[in-house]
């Protein structure tokens, strides 16, 4: 098979098939002419790749995911390790988003959105204290 038919089998895209081949995590043949050539291992991998990706896990994660996955003797204690450090980072991300949105959201109930040039929003951005602010105002 050539690259496009790969790309359309695995869902990934023609350039992330070259890369994936220049980072070594598939080595498909070369034709005389220079041409990569596929096979079904090589479709195989490049599919499980590509959800891997989907999932989120690094190249790096993909590519101990991939050897483990090969590897017939593996122990899944190593599989089961590599996701839960995953799940770990999605749920340190997952927190930082509810953090962002909570202070996003209280903004954005402050800001009167109104034609005044006060914001709380960006005296928030700039790292002004609006309470010190009132305070000094009120001197």
């Amino acid at each position: 098979m050539n690259i496009g038919d790969v790309a359309r089998q695995s869902g990934l895209p023609a350039k992330t098939i070259r890369y994936y081949e220049d980072i070594s995590l598939v080595k498909p043949k070369r034709e005389t002419n220079g041409y990569r050539v596929f096979n079904d291992a090589d479709v195989h991998k490049l599919t499980f790749l590509a959800r891997a990706r989907a999932l989120g896990f690094t190249i790096e994660d993909c590519r101990t995911l991939l050897a483990l996955y090969e590897d017939k003797s593996r122990a899944s204690a190593e599989v089961k390790k590599v996701t839960g450090k995953h799940l770990n980072e999605i749920e340190a991300k997952i927190a930082d988003l509810q953090a962002m949105h909570a202070t996003l959201t209280r903004l954005s109930e402050e800001c009167a959105g109104d034609q005044r040039p006060d914001c709380p929003i960006l005296e928030e951005l700039s790292g002004k204290d609006r309470r010190s602010n009132t305070h000094d105002a009120k001197q």
